[in-house]
């Protein structure tokens, strides 16, 4: 989808270290974290921006 970290980070309403530690396999997302990521594809899908 062409989003940074940050980006990324700014639309689940988590820190870019947190997205940085979730992509390096260091932590595994929380609940919450998980259900606003998925929320947040589930409105890109809808938007077009992923398949």
């Amino acid at each position: 989808m062409g989003l940074s970290q940050e980006e990324l980070a700014h639309e689940l309403g988590v820190s870019f270290s947190t997205i940085n530690r979730w992509e390096n396999s260091k932590t595994v997302p929380f609940k919450l974290a998980r259900r606003q990521f998925e929320a947040f594809c589930v409105r890109m899908k809808e938007e077009g921006k992923l398949a």
